[in-house]
C-alpha cells in the first residue's frame, strides 16, 4: 500500500462566505485526494471545537489560519509515512496529538479535515468507492448492515437561525415515503419544492431563500409553514401520508429561556409540559413523522417523556442534546430519551469515532440521521458517508443552492452504480 507523503491545508470559504478548512493529502504514488470540512450555525455546547481566529480582525474574527497552521505544522507531519489504509490507527494519532476532551488545542475542524482526506485516501488506495471504504471501516467499527440509500429529508422551509427570524422553528421537512427509490424520493422533492416556491409567491410570502436552500417567508406562525406544505402537496400529484410526510427540526435551544419555551404560536411561554401537549397537537393535526431537538439541550426528563408516549409513532431525532457524542448517546440510550440520532463528523472530529457512535445507536435500534451544516462546501463526502454506513436518513437541505445539489447529485450516481453492481 501507497504511504502518506505529505499533508497541507488552506483556508477556503463556506456557503456562509465564512472560511473553513480545506486539506489535502499525496500519497507516495502520487495520488492526491482532498477535503473540506463544514460549519454550524446553530451549534450546541457539547459540540468538539471549532477553532477560530477570534483575535484577528480579518474575517472579521472567523478566519481560521491557526486551524489551517496545526495541520501544515503539526497534526500532519505526525502521521506522514503511515499507511492511509489505517483510518483507526491515524484517527487514534491525530486524537492523541491534540490531547483534549474536546478537541480544543488543535481544533476539531483540522482534526476532521485530516480524518476525512485520509478516508478518501484509503478508498483510492484500496481500489473502492468512496462508499464502499466507508462500509469496510463501518464493518472494522462493528457495524454489520450492507449498504443502501438514505432517505432524503428536504428543508424546504428554513427558520429559526437559518431563516430570515419570522419563524421560530428551524427546519421544516418534506419526507418522501420509504418505499420510494432515492431519484424517484429527489424528483418529488424538486416538484414539491417548485411548487411551495410557487404557492408562497401567490401568497406573497417569499422572502428569499435561508442558508440550507429552502425558503424564508415571512409567515406569521410556525403552523403557517405546515399549512404552506399541505396546500402545496395537494397541488401536486402525490398524496400526503402516503408518498410524503412531514418533519420537523425544532432546535428548541434557540428560543428556550429562563425555563420556558418562546415561540410566536402562543401568546405566553410554555414550560415542558405544556410544550409537550403542544407538540402531539402537531403531531395529531399534521401527522408528523420525524421530529428533531424538540426541547433544548439538557432536558433530559423532557426528551424521556416524548419518547416514552410517541416513540411507537414517531421518529424523535437527537442533535444538539447528543452531538455525535459517544457518551451522550450511550446515556440517551439508558435512558430512552430518543430514538434516532443526527451524525454530524464535525460534532465530534474524527470518522473512526462516527462510526463508533453509529454503532451504539444500531446497536440500540435506533434511527440514523447523517447530516450536512448551514455552512456547507461542494465536498459531498457526507453522501458516500451515509451510504457507506447504512443510514436511515440523510440531510442535505432544499434540493436547491450548488452546496445541497452536491450531495444529492452524489446520492443519485451512488444509486445508479449500486443497481448495475446486482
Amino acid at each position: 500500500m501507497s504511504k502518506i507523503k505529505q499533508i497541507w491545508a488552506r483556508e477556503i470559504l463556506d456557503s456562509r462566505g465564512i472560511p473553513t478548512v480545506e486539506t489535502a493529502c499525496m500519497l507516495e504514488d502520487g495520488q492526491v485526494c482532498v477535503s473540506s470540512v463544514p460549519a454550524g450555525t446553530s451549534t450546541g455546547t457539547h459540540e468538539a471545537l471549532e477553532l477560530r481566529d477570534t483575535n484577528n480582525p480579518r474575517y472579521l474574527g472567523l478566519g481560521v489560519m491557526q486551524a489551517v497552521n496545526n495541520v501544515n505544522s503539526v497534526l500532519g507531519p505526525s502521521i506522514i509515512g503511515m499507511d492511509p489504509v489505517d483510518q483507526f490507527g491515524i484517527d487514534k494519532k491525530l486524537i492523541e496529538t491534540d490531547g483534549t476532551e474536546n478537541k480544543s488545542k488543535y481544533g476539531a475542524n483540522a482534526i476532521l479535515s485530516i480524518s476525512e482526506v485520509i478516508t478518501k485516501c484509503g478508498a483510492v488506495s484500496s481500489g473502492q468507492p468512496l462508499y464502499g471504504w466507508v462500509y469496510a471501516l463501518a464493518l472494522k467499527a462493528g457495524v454489520t448492515q450492507k449498504v443502501k440509500m438514505p432517505i432524503p429529508l428536504f428543508n424546504m422551509i428554513n427558520g429559526g437561525k437559518h431563516g430570515a427570524g419570522n419563524l421560530d422553528f428551524q427546519e421544516f421537512w418534506v419526507v418522501p415515503a420509504s418505499n420510494k427509490s432515492f431519484v424517484d424520493g429527489l424528483q418529488m422533492g424538486v416538484e414539491i419544492y417548485q411548487t411551495i416556491g410557487n404557492n408562497l409567491a401567490h401568497r406573497g410570502a417569499i422572502h428569499s431563500v435561508g442558508q440550507e436552500g429552502g425558503y424564508a417567508p415571512n409567515l406569521f406562525t410556525n403552523t403557517d409553514a405546515f399549512e404552506v406544505f399541505i396546500e402545496s402537496i395537494k397541488k401536486t400529484r402525490y398524496s400526503l401520508g402516503r408518498d410524503v410526510f412531514l418533519g420537523l427540526d425544532v432546535a428548541a435551544d434557540s428560543f428556550y429561556k429562563d425555563g420556558e419555551y418562546l415561540i410566536k404560536d402562543k401568546s405566553s411561554g410554555m414550560d415542558d409540559y405544556q410544550f409537550l401537549e403542544y407538540y402531539k397537537s402537531l403531531f395529531g393535526q399534521y401527522k408528523l413523522a420525524i421530529i428533531e431537538d424538540a426541547f433544548y439541550e439538557d432536558g433530559w426528563d423532557s426528551w424521556k417523556k416524548l419518547t416514552s408516549e410517541l416513540t411507537n409513532e414517531l421518529v424523535i431525532v437527537g442533535d444538539d442534546l447528543l452531538a455525535t457524542n459517544l457518551k451522550r448517546v450511550q446515556k440517551a440510550i439508558q435512558e430512552k430519551a430518543c430514538n434516532a440520532t443526527i451524525i454530524k463528523p464535525n460534532q465530534i472530529g474524527t470518522v473512526s469515532e462516527t462510526l463508533n457512535v453509529v454503532k451504539a445507536a444500531k446497536d440500540a435500534g435506533w434511527k440514523i440521521v447523517v447530516s450536512h451544516r448551514s455552512g456547507e462546501t461542494n465536498d459531498s463526502f457526507i453522501a458516500d458517508f451515509a451510504v457507506g454506513v447504512a443510514a436511515d436518513y440523510i440531510k442535505s437541505g432544499a434540493p436547491a443552492r450548488g452546496e445541497r445539489v452536491a450531495k444529492y447529485n452524489r446520492l443519485s450516481a451512488i444509486e445508479i452504480e449500486l443497481a448495475q453492481m446486482k
